[in-house]
């Protein structure tokens, strides 16, 4: 009886294990159903992602992007610029779970701490020197000094960021498991949004004065 009871027991073991194995497993975004679907950005229909573009009206350009050719503009407060191959401006990666960018920041710029929601990251220095880090929700910092060639992985969903630690332009490639993995840039987030978050919350999370809040969204607004 109790070896019948064992049997029937890791039979259900055994059914949910494949149940859930394939939500487990699977990518950020959801796997497609046809070859390609080219994203019709304007088009009237928008549920969770981009419907697609005719066949009839797909062409060869529509699967090529040199928008990380060209390097980025740095001249702000950050000293950094990232230039997006996600599909809001590579509508060919609809539907394909991918995404790249192109980061570059001046010496001594930083590519501030920030969220991707919806991906985690992968990313290799072409050039230049960068320290890489991330905080954990467990709230543990890992980082490391990269130099050209050299990878980092960003799971998803963490707090991160890239500082140029070296004497001159650093540039790196990152990519993503989503189409559109999304960016949650934390100071902005904070102290920019429209409408501004009420200065007794920002006061009371950070513990500082209203005149250093005011100061952070001078800057940031």
């Amino acid at each position: 009886m109790a070896s019948s009871r064992m049997t029937s027991s890791s039979l259900i073991f055994t059914f949910l294990v494949y149940l859930v194995l394939p939500w487990v497993c699977r990518s950020a975004d959801s796997d497609p159903l046809q070859d390609f679907c080219v994203a019709d950005l304007s088009g009237p229909v928008n549920v969770n992602g981009f419907p697609c573009k005719p066949a009839s009206s797909v062409t060869s350009e529509d699967f090529f992007f040199d928008g990380l050719m060209k390097e980025g503009n740095t001249e702000n407060i950050f000293g950094s610029n990232v230039t997006s191959g996600n599909v809001l401006s590579f509508p060919g990666v609809n539907t394909l779970g991918i995404a790249m960018n192109r980061v570059d920041i001046a010496p001594g710029g930083m590519n501030p701490p920030h969220i991707h929601p919806r991906s985690s990251e992968s990313g290799v220095v072409i050039q230049g020197k960068v320290l890489v880090g991330f905080v954990t929700t467990g709230n543990v910092f890992y980082s490391k000094v990269l130099t050209v060639g050299q990878m980092f992985v960003i799971p998803r969903g963490l707090v991160h960021f890239q500082l140029n630690i070296g004497e001159e332009k650093a540039h790196l490639i990152t990519a993503f498991n989503s189409q559109n993995p999304g960016v949650v840039a934390v100071s902005v987030n904070l102290f920019a949004s429209r409408p501004s978050i009420p200065n007794y919350v920002l006061t009371k999370a950070f513990q500082v004065d209203d005149n250093i809040v005011n100061g952070i969204k001078s800057r940031l607004g």
